[in-house]
């Protein structure tokens, strides 16, 4: 172990060991989620393993991505997070690859059908327009269906609390490298009316995307460049019943280099999403109905008009289309007992156009338009009293393209008292391969990537900890993942086995885990929080150097340890500030055509943050991240992210 992992550890068990000194019986804040069930309750009420982001957290995190607040969470990495601006963000949870986590928007699954993993583009998502964000980890197929084997990120847009009828809020900041960021928001309540409006522009020269090993070729700046609108307006059509709509648009165009250590100039990917939906929420005394429609069209270019001054064009168009409808219902039963029951449909659409010229003269292909849709219903059984809750569901799934599947899932907690409570969880979980996969040409055995649903069993118990100026939660977990889908980008055939290059199942994947946070207040100003990941896998699957079934006792780009620690201070009513620390450790990545994967070292960055609040209506901030230029790499063969400055401030009227 390092001495910054020696240090950092030896910090996270001290605060424990002079918190467990406070014997303050008072009750804590417990704050109501909605991501556990589907509906609104105490996060005691769950044995699920729930993480909540609140507003007071994504205000004092101004300077950072929705990627990046992520990557600061117990049990999750997002891979590009610290890269440069509109680098590609990995979302690995738990250690499971990419595509592994649902995301959600307001509760809602939301994904990009033309991408290979099925995955959502996080670079959509503006911090400055999130209320709060609610990661629930674990196996959630049973409740949210397909790729939820690790857990989901539901992303919270919507506003409560909403009392007058206009208000309007504006963020200006400045940083270097050229960066400007602008957000504007007016909401508002009137009568039974509710509407939210928001904008948000981010701009930057940034940094060379790809590493220059040799340190002499003035790599260029790969610069971005995105803009982000969205509507919201709710209706209280009666005491009950309350409709709702809602629409996003949102692009970016970012400039990419053509690999790792390799420039490139004249690079570009431009996409776009654009998100509406309509839905409505029925609340009765003992029984609430819920049903939701949300249709997403995204578009992605890569437009690359040069080689390096070679004569070279490529144009590669990707187009995806997809719908998601549901229904459900919560009622309650009595005694304790709360059914959830629900129907949904999943519908996906994907198209690709490839052109090129080279010396060897144009070149077209294309994956012709593909589809495929999925019919699910599912059940909970929810018992709660004061000291036990329990869940117990199931959900069935009819996919079009590989049939049909099912998920349990079995959720137990008990509070000893107020201070303490155990809890534990059995489920599965599924991931319908994706329309790209589905949809690539090479031939798997003989037929057209004849590819079946990856498999996953989830265990987990942790305890959880509670004081008034202390709380801790330890979790440990273990996984196992079967029928995973990998690429064969090695061999063109294997003896004894008929496996031609391009996507197949058969990797196995085990990972074991303990998922380390905690909160502590030694004074009355001062907080400190940390976290603490330790992961282990073992995945057999095609080695990277031949065709050879291989064992490997590491996932790529996932560190063993991960640590974030956070120390914030309110000097006065309006200053505050922070000092926080993140560390990686040693992981391994690609290290190239039939080549040995290669070790990425271990780093451990610093950032600070401080505000200024005049009364309600004005708050100036300055975000500091890196500080001391550390050189880091997330991928191989690029950059992470050097010192970042950003100053600005924020007006509510």
């Amino acid at each position: 172990m390092s001495k910054t992992l020696t240090l950092l550890a030896t910090l996270l068990s001290g605060s424990v060991a002079f918190a467990q000194k406070d014997t303050v019986r008072t009750s804590v804040l417990d704050e109501v989620i909605v991501t556990a069930n589907k509906t609104e309750q105490k996060q005691s009420t769950t044995g699920k393993v729930i993480t909540v982001i609140s507003k007071e957290q994504i205000e004092k995190s101004t300077g950072k991505t929705v990627a990046q607040i992520l990557n600061e969470q117990a049990g999750i990495v997002i891979n590009g997070a610290l890269s440069n601006a509109g680098s590609v963000q990995t979302v690995f949870m738990r250690g499971a690859g990419a595509g592994r986590t649902l995301i959600m928007m307001d509760g809602i699954p939301v994904n990009d059908p033309s991408q290979i993993s099925n995955d959502f583009d996080l670079n959509f998502f503006s911090l400055n327009d999130v209320e709060r964000i609610e990661v629930c980890k674990g196996a959630q197929s049973t409740l949210y269906g397909s790729d939820a084997i690790a857990g989901v990120i539901n992303i919270i847009t919507t506003k409560a609390n909403i009392t007058k009828p206009v208000n309007a809020k504006a963020t200006l900041t400045a940083g270097n490298y050229g960066t400007y960021k602008t957000n504007l928001q007016f909401y508002g309540k009137a009568g039974k009316f509710t509407y939210t409006t928001r904008y948000a522009r981010l701009q930057t020269n940034g940094f060379s995307a790809a590493y220059d090993n040799v340190g002499n070729r003035n790599f260029d700046n790969d610069g971005y460049l995105g803009n982000s609108g969205n509507a919201a307006v709710q209706y209280q059509a009666t005491r009950n019943l309350m409709l709702k709509a809602f629409t996003q648009y949102s692009q970016y165009t970012a400039a990419v280099d053509a690999s790792g250590f390799t420039d490139k100039n004249a690079y570009d990917i431009h996409n776009k999403n654009h998100t509406s939906g309509f839905g409505f929420v029925y609340k009765g005394n003992s029984v609430s109905i819920n049903g939701n429609y949300q249709y997403t069209k995204q578009h992605r270019n890569y437009d690359d008009n040069a080689s390096n001054g070679s004569p070279v064009f490529s144009m590669n168009d990707y187009d995806a289309t997809s719908q998601f409808a549901e229904l459900y219902s919560s009622v309650k039963l009595g005694g304790g007992f709360t059914l959830l029951a629900g129907i949904d449909y999943r519908y996906g659409l994907m198209n690709n156009q490839y052109r090129s010229v080279s010396a060897f003269g144009p070149f077209n292909s294309n994956f012709d338009e593909q589809w495929n849709d999925q019919k699910s219903g599912y059940a909970s059984l929810h018992f709660n009293n004061q000291k036990f809750s329990a869940e117990l569901g199931g959900r069935v799934t009819n996919h079009s393209r590989y049939g049909t599947h099912y998920t349990y899932t079995f959720n137990p907690a008990y509070n000893f008292d107020e201070h303490y409570r155990i809890f534990a969880s059995l489920a599965t979980a599924f991931k319908a391969p994706s329309l790209y996969q589905l949809a690539n040409p090479v031939k798997f055995n003989g037929t057209a990537a004849n590819l079946e649903a990856e498999v996953a069993t989830n265990w987990e118990a942790g305890l959880q900890h509670k004081y008034e100026k202390f709380s801790d939660r330890i979790v440990f977990f273990y996984r196992k993942t079967g029928n995973g889908i990998d690429y064969n980008n090695v061999s063109s055939s294997t003896p004894g086995n008929v496996r031609t290059t391009g996507y197949f199942n058969y990797v196995l994947q085990e990972t074991r885990g303990i998922e380390y946070e905690v909160s502590f207040r030694p004074a009355e100003k001062l907080t400190l929080t940390g976290n603490y990941t330790f992961i282990t896998a073992q995945e057999t699957t095609q080695s990277r150097i031949n065709f050879k079934d291989t064992l490997y006792n590491y996932s790529l780009r996932r560190p063993t340890h991960n640590i974030n620690v956070t120390a914030g201070y309110q000097f006065t009513k309006g200053l505050y500030a922070s000092v926080s620390g993140k560390y990686a450790g040693d992981r391994y990545d690609v290290g190239g055509y039939k080549t040995a994967d290669v070790r990425l070292d271990s780093y451990f960055i610093v950032g600070a943050y401080a505000e200024y609040k005049f009364g309600e209506m004005l708050k100036i901030f300055a975000d500091i991240q890196n500080i001391g230029n550390k050189k880091f790499y997330e991928v191989r063969g690029y950059n992470g992210i050097p010192t970042l400055v950003t100053i600005g401030g924020t007006y509510n009227l």
